[in-house]
């Protein structure tokens, strides 16, 4: 009971260099449609509303096995405007009625679309959904084993559900509804309004080292959007209205009092797995 964390550390390291944990991956290949979905050639476009990346985040602790609760990130790359809703088992008709309903919330309009070669994204629902409108939305999927090809998304996933949810199992739908209710509300209101991050601007090269160039000045999502010329006046209008009633202090004490219900609930439901 006395030994510390430190000595534990050194006591283990030999063992944890023979049996090093792997990480895993939860992505399964949608095979069929990587043919009619092209890889992105080159950088994606962050100068203009409209390009989003798409990706799921499996809630299963170690394991990959059974069913549990999958987290979707939709992130746009010039505004950093991500939205994030839980879905059970990463079915491709819960991603597709989820892709859906945030389409119609999102303050502005999908100019191109990317993903990762997951199976909840290259199916045929989702194609026919994409390909059957007036106007071509352009869809790239990222290359095989790179994960940097959807690299905006993948950063939001740690800072907007890990951070939040941590890495336990979510292996009950009943969490599916609780999540929702805060990433929809209190969770997207505090990212998107209120915490401001750095662009990057451009890289350059100086004496063989990369150094990257970023904004002087952060930004928020919200205040970004305001600022593009390619959002309609009406839209910027119902965001500042939506941005004058909130309050950042408010939300974070509402998202604190949602995550204690939520791993109140989460342990009720384990231990109740456990007797049965």
């Amino acid at each position: 009971m006395g030994i510390s964390p430190a000595q534990i550390d050194r006591l283990l390291r030999p063992a944890r260099v023979q049996h090093p944990k792997k990480g895993l991956s939860a992505t399964r290949p949608g095979t069929l449609l990587r043919h009619a979905v092209p890889t992105r050639n080159g950088p994606p476009d962050t100068t203009r509303p409209g390009s989003v990346e798409a990706d799921t985040v499996a809630h299963c602790d170690d394991s990959t096995e059974g069913d549990y609760v999958n987290s979707l990130t939709f992130t746009e790359l010039f505004s950093g405007w991500t939205e994030n809703r839980a879905v059970w088992n990463k079915s491709a008709e819960a991603v597709l009625g989820q892709l859906r309903q945030l389409e119609q919330v999102v303050p502005y309009a999908m100019q191109d679309f990317h993903t990762d070669n997951g199976g909840e994204f290259l199916n045929w629902a989702l194609h026919r959904y994409l390909s059957g409108r007036t106007v071509r939305l352009p869809w790239t999927r990222s290359r095989a084993y790179r994960k940097n090809d959807n690299a905006h998304c993948e950063q939001k996933n740690w800072t907007h559900v890990r951070q939040l949810f941590g890495h336990e199992r979510f292996g009950h739908p009943e969490l599916v509804s609780l999540m929702n209710d805060l990433y929809a509300q209190e969770w997207s209101q505090y990212t998107n309004h209120f915490k401001p991050t750095f662009k990057l601007l451009k890289r350059e090269k100086q004496d063989g080292k990369t150094k990257r160039i970023y904004e002087k000045q952060p930004q928020t999502p919200y205040q970004r959007l305001l600022a593009s010329t390619d959002i309609p006046e009406a839209t910027k209008a119902k965001l500042r209205a939506a941005h004058a009633r909130l309050d950042p202090f408010a939300l974070k004490k509402s998202i604190e009092l949602k995550l204690k219900k939520f791993f109140t609930a989460l342990g009720n439901l384990n231990r109740e797995a456990t007797m049965t």
